[in-house]
């Protein structure tokens, strides 16, 4: 690939294009040559219907001109612009510097509008009409994807209207959770699970912690392999999860992939991967404040599941 970013080609991008330029030129004026008065005008040779021929006429002056024009806008503005391989143009313009003029005059108007935001507390901008307007289309131009358009996620991406955080739902926590993002791992368990037989009682086993359909049986005999296969190392020894390795609370009915026993059986087997990508270096810390408003306020807002009333 080392070859087509050479100097070489720059300047064979540069000939190619202006050969074909001149050579429009030329065969436009060739073509539109006029007749001498009196001549026999000849046909291009194709016929229709036996008789009917196509006369070889001369382009009108018209058309000519027009093209010829075209041609000369083309060659200046190849002279003002990029256009011939690695030349800039003699205005300097580029996309790169159109795009940061364009940011930069956003950011002059929005800029203070954020830092505004930036000196106050979460709660405080998550309770302001307008801060909410904005976190909203920042929302739905960032995490409507994983998240959904309600907030209320989707298989294997969390609700954030409710209050149950994997990671935490504090406002600390939200703010780095966006800006750094979060990469959530569950291992593969079902070698050191044992047989096919020891999963399906382990499955039981987390179920039950939950209060969920289960055979007790079953669970009674997975209750040691919770110890054994090490699920207490994130689960804790009972079962309420780690925040800060974000290990899933297992003693309440929220499920992130799904809560039934075939479900959790395929989770302890080949393990679970999840990654939230960071925003904090594209968006700056004065929208990543006003969005981490705006996702607090979803499970603090009155009515949202747990929010205190």
């Amino acid at each position: 690939m080392a070859d087509f970013t050479s100097s070489g080609w720059s300047l064979y991008i540069a000939i190619v294009t202006l050969v074909s330029i001149a050579f429009c030129i030329w065969l436009a004026a060739v073509l539109a040559r006029g007749r001498a008065p009196g001549a026999q005008v000849g046909t291009t040779g194709h016929s229709w219907d036996e008789t009917l021929e196509e006369y070889n006429n001369p382009l009108p002056r018209w058309w000519l001109w027009l093209f010829m024009i075209t041609c000369a806008f083309a060659l200046v503005y190849l002279v003002l612009y990029p256009g011939l391989g690695a030349w800039q143009g003699v205005l300097g313009w580029s996309q790169k510097g159109q795009y940061e003029r364009e940011v930069a005059r956003v950011d002059e108007v929005v800029e203070p509008l954020f830092a505004r935001y930036l000196a106050q507390d979460i709660p405080t901008v998550a309770a302001d009409p307008q801060a909410r307007e904005i976190g909203e289309r920042m929302y739905l131009t960032y995490c409507v994807q994983c998240h959904g358009s309600n907030a209320r996620g989707s298989r294997g991406f969390p609700n954030l209207t409710d209050r149950d955080w994997l990671w935490g739902g504090d406002p600390e926590t939200i703010v780095a959770t966006i800006t750094g993002g979060r990469q959530g791992v569950m291992p593969a368990l079902g070698a050191a699970v044992g047989s096919a037989d020891d999963v399906q009682n382990l499955a039981n086993y987390v179920l039950s912690l939950s209060g969920s359909g289960h055979d007790a049986a079953r669970a009674a005999l997975g209750k040691p392999k919770f110890t054994a296969a090490g699920c207490i190392a994130c689960h804790g020894a009972d079962g309420k999860g780690t925040p800060a390795l974000g290990a899933p609370n297992l003693t309440d009915k929220t499920w992130l992939y799904g809560g039934g026993i075939a479900t959790i059986t395929e989770t302890i087997v080949n393990g679970r991967s999840n990654q939230m990508p960071a925003f904090g270096e594209m968006l700056g810390k004065g929208k990543v404040h006003l969005l981490a408003a705006y996702v607090w306020g979803l499970s603090n807002r009155p009515g949202a599941a747990g929010a205190p009333r």
